[in-house]
């Protein structure tokens, strides 16, 4: 019975199984994706920078490849959730009947449940497929986003497949528990009523779930006001999702309401009043088109506004810890130049160092040995003080010199301790240093791990290599002359703080923007999805009613027109609801470091979601409706399904 439904009725199951492939080529994909970058391949002769470089980029696409599988599991799991809530109002009297008939609640759960696995093992069958593209579109990602080096490859594994199928029946089968345990609670009499009850569409689930996620959000929001940079980050996620999820489940209910609004405009002509009431009347309708919107809005605006701030407070952040007024980006040997320039009062420079730091951190009862490659830093300690505003937590930038090293923001909190000893290699050299020095955090990533004095380098080892240095320019001088000057003598490029901050910040950001590019294309994708399938089972569900609404003087293009105007005020109100979780979710990012504005509004994003909904959803409509409206209406008035 479970293969016949599926058969005949493969139109309305079509959007789940979509969804299921898809979560299983990108679990299959990643699995495979993961299982090749177990152990990095570094090549022969690669230093010791690049080979840590490689390391972190293997961790950096697993930690991606690990936040794609749970996104993709929990989005799967509510498409077809709410695709199988779909079906089961839909076949209302059918399932009446066979309670009629003498079917028990339990079999009809396990008529539904037999359903979900025969849909998981076509969606995996499709997916197991669909891996293949996938996983070559994964690597290619990865590479291309700096993760992976150039070359990679993911190697096939058989092992995966059954993980796959395993993954695309768990999926429908969550999917569907759900509906299914409405399903068993049909009363045999409801296969004499014509239409379900618009107040069945609000469960006791759904106002658990709504309700106890709204709960969880607001007293988070409330803390997002006080919280520091870090803890607002972490609030804006929870409430992005707690919010989602809470204005999701309670759809049927917040998506009429709001509707009400709406319907102020559309009382203005007698098609809108029509397309009102029906988004009214059509609850479960419009809360399944709205959801999917609800969702996809709030995670993305809301951990793109908060990753954004959060870059904007770091470039502030750069700001105001730096006393310069310009930067200039040359060679070591040309860096050694700048301060003899006229109108230049400080030249600070700054030289990446390829060299090892050996050290002991100890934190907690903890102690481990690392060697570090990045972010060791030769510097001038005075120039350095003078061009950098925070004083060091521990020691004193006046004992670096001669055989020291301070510790750089990048390891503020890393359990070393001023006075304990390190192991650098220098060329063939290995010396030991002492700590003189921990400097303050900051709020920027892969900042300096150490600062290394200039004198204990030798020359040879800085003259070729990038240098920035931080210029301060002589009271009353134009930082504009002194910029003429430094490119005049030939000696590099030239830029102002803000545009250096600028520059840095994207430059450190440009992983997260990879990381978050991912994740809304496919968050993109399975929304999409999930409203396209609103809208075409609800096409085929209103067919008798479209035929009615023309039977009594309405034409075709009407019926048409008031369907387009529905559907436009459903995505505006998944947008607008959508839009209101990610608010909740950035008000904690308002004033930043020195009391700056740092809220950075997604606008292009917002924009890009906003046309991009009522594209899908207007096209998706329409040829859902012509579609429905093709029949002689006679016919389908007459009829009874």
């Amino acid at each position: 019975m479970s293969l016949s439904t599926l058969r005949d009725r493969w139109r309305l199951f079509t959007g789940a199984i979509l969804t299921v492939a898809l979560g299983v080529a990108l679990v299959q994909s990643s699995l495979v994706v993961l299982m090749s970058t177990g152990e990095p391949e570094i090549p022969a002769g690669a230093s010791g920078r690049e080979a840590e470089h490689i390391r972190e980029g293997y961790v950096g696409a697993a930690t991606l490849l690990g936040m794609v599988v749970p996104l993709a599991l929990f989005l799967a799991v509510f498409i077809v959730g709410s695709t199988f809530a779909f079906t089961v109002a839909q076949r209302r009297r059918e399932l009446a009947l066979l309670r009629m008939l003498g079917g028990s609640r339990p079999q009809l759960v396990g008529l539904l449940l037999a359903e979900a696995v025969l849909l998981g093992l076509v969606g995996s069958a499709f997916g197991a497929v669909l891996a293949a593209p996938a996983t070559w579109a994964q690597s290619s990602l990865l590479v291309r986003l700096g993760f992976l080096p150039d070359g990679f490859t993911a190697v096939w594994s058989f092992a995966v497949l059954p993980w796959s199928f395993g993954f695309g029946v768990a999926v429908a089968v969550a999917g569907v528990l759900t509906a299914a345990w409405r399903a068993a609670r049909t009363h045999p009499l409801d296969a004499l009523r014509d239409a379900p009850s618009a107040a069945r569409v609000m469960t006791v689930g759904r106002w658990l779930v709504g309700l106890s996620a709204l709960a969880c959000a607001a007293p988070l929001v409330a803390a997002g006001q006080s919280a520091d940079l870090l803890g607002a980050l972490l609030i804006a996620m929870a409430v992005s999702i707690l919010g989602a999820v809470g204005l999701s489940r309670l759809s049927p209910l917040v998506v009429p309401l709001t509707g009400r609004l709406v319907g102020l405009v559309l009382r203005t002509s007698p098609l809108g009043e029509l397309a009102q009431a029906n988004l009214r009347d059509g609850v479960r309708r419009s809360a399944s088109t709205a959801a999917p919107l609800i969702v996809l809005v709030a995670l993305l605006v809301g951990l793109t506004g908060a990753l954004g701030s959060l870059a904007r407070a770091t470039g502030e952040d750069l700001k105001r810890n730096t006393a310069a007024d310009l930067v200039v980006e040359s060679s070591g040997a040309d860096a050694a130049r700048i301060a003899a320039l006229p109108g230049v009062a400080v030249a600070s420079p700054q030289t990446p160092l390829e060299v090892s730091v050996t050290a002991q951190h100890r934190e907690e009862g903890r102690s481990w040995r690392r060697t570090h490659h990045s972010g060791i830093v030769a510097v001038d300690p005075a120039a350095y003080g003078r061009t950098h505003r925070p004083k060091p937590r521990r020691g004193s930038l006046a004992d670096l010199r001669g055989r020291t090293i301070a510790v750089g923001p990048g390891l503020a909190g890393e359990g070393l301790r001023v006075g304990s000893a390190v192991t650098a290699r220098i060329g063939d050299r290995r010396v030991k240093l002492r700590i003189v020095a921990l400097m303050r955090e900051t709020l920027e990533n892969n900042s300096e791990t150490f600062l290394v004095p200039r004198d204990l380098i030798p020359p040879a080892l800085t003259a070729d290599t990038r240098t920035e240095t931080l210029v301060q320019v002589a009271p009353g001088t134009d930082p504009r002359a002194v910029a003429d000057r430094v490119r005049a003598a030939g000696i590099g490029e030239v830029r102002t703080l803000a545009a250096w901050a600028r520059g840095r910040v994207d430059a450190q950001q440009r992983g997260n923007v990879g990381i978050l590019a991912v994740l809304m294309g496919m968050s993109g994708l399975y929304a999409a999805v999930a409203v396209v399938n609103a809208i075409v089972i609800a096409g085929a569900e209103r067919r008798a009613e479209f035929a009615v609404a023309r039977v009594t003087g309405l034409t075709r293009s009407q019926v048409v027109r008031t369907a387009l105007v529905e559907s436009a005020a459903v995505a505006f109100i998944g947008l607008a609801l959508g839009g209101l979780v990610a608010a909740a979710a950035l008000a904690g990012f308002r004033d930043g470091p020195g009391g700056v504005r740092i809220l950075a509004v997604p606008w292009g994003l917002i924009g890009w979601l906003v046309v991009s909904t009522f594209v899908i959803t207007t096209v998706a409509n329409l040829l859902t409706t012509l579609a429905a409206t093709r029949p002689v209406p006679v016919s389908l008035v007459a009829a009874r399904e």
